[in-house]
């Protein structure tokens, strides 16, 4: 690979939200949501643990009522008390300028507000709301992220720049206006905070669209016209895998122009599926394009007809889970060790061959193959592996190269 998305990523202000840096040149931070009753303190703090232990590094909560405002000092209580001390940021429609200014505590619990300028007022009323929101940022220090979405556009700055748009001689497409508004919304709002004292160093902008092709065309006219961070993503990105190829497929086409500073997979979980599935599918995309590295990386064999035998399949399957498994123990015993990078292959074929380009590989025996499955490590055949353990046999070989390699770091 002769160029990478992380060596081509776009110069923004550096932001600082609680302990997580982002922008200036920072790792692309992942961040998640809660879906619980705010107001339900246990609950909410559960589940942002939850969140912050599969790697999310910032965690948003709804704050939408006077009780789910007042929940939130006991929701940072309680994560403090975890040791989690992920950063939180509230999430604000509608009235959020009277919740910050009724709950000072609040205000002083979360690391960042998010602000829709769409969603805190119509007229002489959207200027007055979104400045006490800013202002109460600007005085307590904390980070605003203005987030713009296309379900809540100003609409008497839509419906402007449509007529502007009727009355020239060769009208452009209502598409493109609408990604011209979203990107004036989020500018105008960001430029009006500034104004009000909030500093380029405090500020995030997002616009949440549905569409991938909308998705891109936003954020490459955001990316064109200022330098504050940005926050990616899809809203309503949908259930399964529609949710996550669209994801993926629209923010790895930015990530990998060098646009974004922190993402999120906005995923519809399925009835009693957990809410990590995001974060591990925002790592996923972050460690293919290799802008950052979560956890080791294992390929595995699809499988033909060579290999009937679901042995391979099997293996790949438990080593994937002896890693999550390993996982907090390497994390603090072995940095680095997330750069690991394993091969599980099912024949011959192209078994020595990818086994060799991975840290430590093996290629079991495919149809018709002599029950012996050879294991390369760095790039050598190290030993041959035999009988029924081949798992027991192969985490071991693991574990060892990872102590070995990793292990004694200062």
């Amino acid at each position: 690979m002769t160029y990478s998305a992380r060596e081509k990523r776009r110069q923004t202000h550096a932001v600082r939200i609680g302990n997580v840096a982002m922008g200036g040149g920072a790792p692309v931070v992942v961040q998640s949501m809660t879906n619980t009753d705010t107001a339900d303190a246990a609950a909410t703090a559960r589940q942002a643990a939850e969140l912050a232990g599969a790697g999310s590094e910032l965690v948003r909560i709804t704050v939408d009522r006077p009780e789910a405002a007042a929940a939130v000092p006991a929701i940072r209580e309680r994560l403090d008390a975890m040791g989690v001390d992920v950063p939180l940021i509230g999430d604000f429609h509608y009235i959020g300028h009277t919740l910050l200014r009724d709950y000072p505590e609040c205000a002083r619990a979360l690391d960042k507000y998010r602000i829709n300028p769409g969603n805190v007022g119509f007229r002489e009323k959207q200027d007055r709301n979104f400045a006490m929101m800013i202002e109460t940022a600007a005085r307590y220090g904390k980070a605003v992220r203005i987030g713009v979405n296309w379900g809540s556009l100003d609409q008497a700055l839509l419906t402007r720049m449509m007529d502007e748009n009727a009355s020239l001689a060769e009208p452009r497409d209502t598409r493109e206006i609408m990604h011209e508004a979203l990107v004036a919304s989020a500018l105008d709002s960001a430029a009006r905070a500034g104004e009000l004292g909030l500093g380029a160093d405090r500020i995030v902008i997002s616009a949440k669209v549905s569409e991938v092709q909308d998705l891109i065309a936003c954020y490459r006219l955001l990316a064109g016209r200022c330098d504050y961070a940005l926050h990616l993503g899809l809203t309503e990105a949908g259930m399964g895998d529609k949710g996550v190829i669209a994801s993926t497929a629209g923010l790895a086409i930015l990530l990998q122009e060098g646009i974004g500073d922190t993402i999120r997979v906005s995923l519809t979980p399925g009835p009693g599926e957990a809410r990590t599935r995001e974060v591990r599918v925002a790592q996923e995309i972050l460690q293919s394009l290799g802008i950052r590295a979560f956890s080791p990386g294992i390929i595995a064999c699809p499988g033909c007809g060579r290999t009937t035998s679901t042995t391979f399949q099997e293996l790949a399957r438990d080593i994937e889970a002896y890693i999550r498994e390993r996982r907090p123990e390497w994390q603090a015993k072995y940095p680095g060790f997330e750069q690991l990078q394993l091969a599980v292959m099912g024949c011959i074929v192209n078994g020595p061959g990818e086994s060799k380009h991975a840290d430590i590989g093996i290629s079991l025996p495919g149809t018709g193959e002599i029950p012996a499955a050879p294991v390369y490590i760095d790039g050598e055949k190290a030993r041959t592996l035999r009988g029924e353990d081949l798992a027991g046999q192969f985490h071991e070989i693991v574990e060892e190269y990872v102590a070995s390699r990793w292990g004694n770091r200062s």
